[in-house]
């Protein structure tokens, strides 16, 4: 059985929250699930619970946003106390709200404070510290920058590494265009393996289908799947039996639905709105007839204040023709 971080799910801002997460489950098992990025002010200082999750949910990564190592001990003891299987710092987000809070991608060039940062945390909790990052920041971009930055955060305990295959720019553009802008470079990535082969390396960045996946894992420990899975989540429900050799049926899309109706009900039971869960599964009859049907009402009915779990099933009836 291969480790989770062998396909892990990205940590998406405004995306993977608890009920993506939960709904990312139902289709597989296996793949490690991460949360957004947590600030360290949010979980120290925040008045709502930013740790929320379902048991679920597991194996679940909670990755934290900051650089002050103190606080950073602190939120990485109270997520173990909560049960989160391993922490992730974010030394990868561009955007200006970021760097001006000294956190994400600008990090990379303090590979000294970061390697401060994990070894607060390692020094507290039990279990694994893992970084993502960038193969580099605008003008600093070489692959011994790079390395160098791998190697004085390794020595502080860092083992597991995920690796966007695009370095950043921090100036001049959005963090959208930091995703497409500059060219993905994956044979660097490949090469920080086969230089550091005793390190974990995972591979993130435009991987759109599972058949790529194949490919990037004959040269790297794991790969992080982002937007295509949130926007087509149905390939998440091959990945047990390719690459987790689960030997089980796939289960299918009405099935899945089927099952978030229990989930569903109890959220809004406890004061939730219904499009807070469905807009994280409009994607999921993607490419299929119906689908069009499928994200149109959603879109139209959920949203409204007594939107209940009657409008999922009318949704799904749209793409099955079955009464539920």
């Amino acid at each position: 059985m291969f480790p989770a971080s062998r396909f892990s799910v990205a940590p998406m801002l405004d995306w993977t929250d608890r009920h993506c997460r939960y709904f990312h489950r139902l289709l597989s098992d296996q793949i490690q699930l991460y949360t957004e990025m947590v600030t360290t002010g949010a979980i120290l200082q925040g008045r709502g619970d930013y740790l929320q999750y379902n048991e679920a949910e597991h194996p679940l990564v909670l990755q934290l946003g900051g650089s002050d190592p103190a606080a950073l001990a602190q939120c990485a003891l109270i997520a173990e106390q909560r049960g989160y299987d391993e922490i992730n710092l974010n030394v990868g987000c561009p955007s200006d709200r970021v760097q001006n809070g000294r956190f994400g991608a600008c990090l990379m060039a303090e590979a000294a404070l970061v390697a401060d940062c994990v070894k607060a945390m390692q020094d507290q909790v039990a279990i694994p510290m893992t970084v993502k990052t960038r193969i580099g920041i605008d003008e600093q971009d070489s692959y011994g920058f790079l390395t160098h930055f791998i190697e004085t955060v390794a020595l502080s305990g860092c083992q597991h590494f995920v690796v966007h295959a695009r370095k950043a720019w921090l100036k001049g553009l959005s963090p959208k265009e930091n995703r497409e802008i500059p060219e993905l470079n994956y044979a660097r990535v490949y090469q920080l393996k086969q230089d550091y082969p005793h390190l974990n390396i995972s591979l993130n960045g435009g991987i759109t289908e599972l058949e790529q996946i194949e490919q990037h894992l004959q040269h790297v420990d794991g790969v992080m799947l982002g937007r295509a899975a949130y926007h087509n989540p149905y390939l998440l429900a091959s990945v047990d039996s390719l690459f987790f050799g689960v030997k089980q049926p796939i289960i299918s899309r009405e099935d899945v639905v089927l099952k978030m109706v229990d989930y569903v009900q109890a959220h809004l039971a406890e004061g939730g709105r219904l499009q807070q869960i469905t807009r994280h599964m409009l994607g999921l009859f993607q490419g299929l007839p119906g689908a069009r049907g499928w994200r149109r009402y959603l879109s139209e009915h959920a949203h409204r204040p007594d939107a209940d779990v009657r409008v999922l099933l009318d949704a799904l009836h749209l793409v099955t023709g079955h009464r539920y």
